[in-house]
């Protein structure tokens, strides 16, 4: 096959997947990206350079050996790439689809931006891995006979219970939905993350010894007691509790909570029945608050919907089109990130603050101003520009401003686990113990709202810990 060469960035340009035409993608709530074709992704993988010291690694929470399965591509040895990506990764398929991939910002070649397409290769693998029936269940050589109840099916706790069944421990993992994914299944919409990719997961997890148990709240229809009885517990229960607006009028129809909205489509899109009163976009004026990704998923979601416009508004400052390269790298930096939901029809405004929503009984109109922003001793602060009030119409408003922390009632006020200055599940990222003996934490319940990256490694780390509590030592690689 093709061999890596240490100057194959300078003959081959940069590639990354492509998408549908607007017009075509916002008919319906399917994935758009289409893929590079196998060889295309193995000339992506020459681009590599093998750094003495690769510097996506710094931007890559899980650890991935990014370098190795670089070259594997190049070479044509997709199987053993497909085992690297695992080594590190139990669902590279997640993080191939919704990761920012701040490996590829940390790439030596995004000095002159045109870094590693790192994460195309990373999708390219896992999905030629699925097609040809590579991926099958680990069954662990010998079982142990400890219990490990799992609480919340996110990337986290489904990290962690893969891990632990490959251990050899019976795992049971608790789901207050009706379906396994967490924010996976309810929040990510379907265009951006096919839920097939979550399902074709579990029946592997499933042969893998994990029990899955739906419709199992803890706290509320399943006892804390009954959790306890458990050899050991991993809260991993997500940072669901979001950030509130409280402005006059907050209360008027047509005001809600971004994860409101999504969770509704996605059960839609999934063929469930939608709990709560419905909500649409349709022939709408939407305005979403929040200009990070759950925002620009309310965008997308909105213009599939039909909405009559969408109009996204930030409090920041509009960021830089391009970030000073020599002062950031290989951080992640600021600069102007347009979303493909963007591209598909949405007025942006930055350095805009909401004041109030008006209607009669329904949300009609949004009332906001024009916002400063200055540097006071190091520390960002905001003041409004007098005489920049605005009114949007607004038919439906989605708040979209970020997680503060996980929700406390229910089992985490039951377990009495002692909390940080956030809200956030007291552990220590590594020992993942709580205050509570044989009570762990993992994710966002322990970090704060984060990415699917982050959730993943900490459901490994975890997993390990769990396992060298159980066991007294451990052969899980973190």
């Amino acid at each position: 096959g093709v061999m890596s060469s240490p100057t194959g960035f300078r003959d081959i340009e940069r590639r990354d997947r492509s998408y549908l035409p607007i017009e075509e993608r916002r008919r319906n709530y399917r994935e758009f990206v289409i893929p590079l074709a196998d060889d295309s992704v193995s000339q992506q993988g020459i681009r590599c350079i093998d750094c003495g010291i690769p510097y996506c690694h710094t931007g890559c929470p899980v650890n991935n050996l990014i370098p190795d399965w670089n070259e594997l591509v190049a070479d044509g040895d997709w199987q053993e790439a497909v085992e690297v990506l695992h080594s590190t990764n139990n669902f590279p398929e997640f993080t191939g689809r919704v990761c920012p991939a701040p490996c590829e910002e940390a790439c030596t070649l995004n000095l002159h931006d045109a870094p590693v397409t790192i994460k195309t290769i990373e999708y390219s693998i896992i999905e030629k891995a699925w097609k040809n029936r590579w991926i099958v269940p680990e069954i662990p050589r010998r079982r142990t006979d400890k219990r490990v109840a799992v609480i919340g099916s996110g990337p986290s706790g489904l990290a962690a219970a893969q891990q632990l069944a490959r251990a050899g421990h019976r795992v049971a993992v608790f789901e207050k939905n009706s379906r396994i994914g967490g924010l996976l299944r309810y929040g990510i919409p379907d265009f951006k993350l096919d839920k097939s990719t979550i399902d074709r997961r579990m029946a592997q997890m499933q042969s893998e010894g994990v029990d899955f148990r739906v419709n199992s709240h803890v706290g509320v229809n399943v006892p804390v007691d009954r959790i306890l009885e458990y050899d050991a517990v991993v809260i991993a229960t997500g940072a669901e509790h979001p950030r509130d607006l409280p402005v006059p009028g907050r209360d008027l129809d047509g005001v809600h909570y971004a994860m409101e909205f999504l969770t509704q489509q996605n059960q839609r899109v999934g063929l469930e029945p939608v709990t709560e009163k419905p909500i649409t976009a349709e022939g709408k004026h939407v305005v979403v608050i929040g200009g990070g990704d759950t925002g620009s998923d309310c965008v997308g979601t909105s213009i599939r919907q039909g909405a009559a416009s969408v109009t996204q508004l930030e409090l920041l400052p509009r960021p830089p089109d391009r970030p000073e390269k020599l002062l950031v790298w290989p951080n992640w930096p600021t600069r102007l990130r347009t979303s493909s939901s963007h591209e598909e029809g949405c007025e942006r405004l930055w350095s805009v603050d909401t004041k109030a929503f008006e209607g009669a009984g329904r949300v009609e109109r949004l009332r906001a101003i024009e916002l400063d922003w200055a540097q006071t001793n190091g520390r960002w602060e905001m003041s409004e520009r007098p005489d920049t009030d605005f009114t949007l119409q607004a038919d439906l408003v989605l708040l979209a401003m970020g997680f503060l922390s996980p929700v406390r009632d229910g089992l985490l006020e039951q377990l009495g686990v002692d909390l940080d200055g956030r809200g956030n599940v007291r552990a220590s990222l590594g020992h993942h113990q709580t205050s509570v003996p044989k009570v762990f934490a993992a994710g966002d319940s322990r970090r704060g709202q984060s990415l699917v990256v982050w959730a993943i490694h900490e459901g490994r780390q975890c997993a390990r810990a769990v396992d060298e509590f159980l066991m007294g030592g451990t052969a899980l690689s973190g």
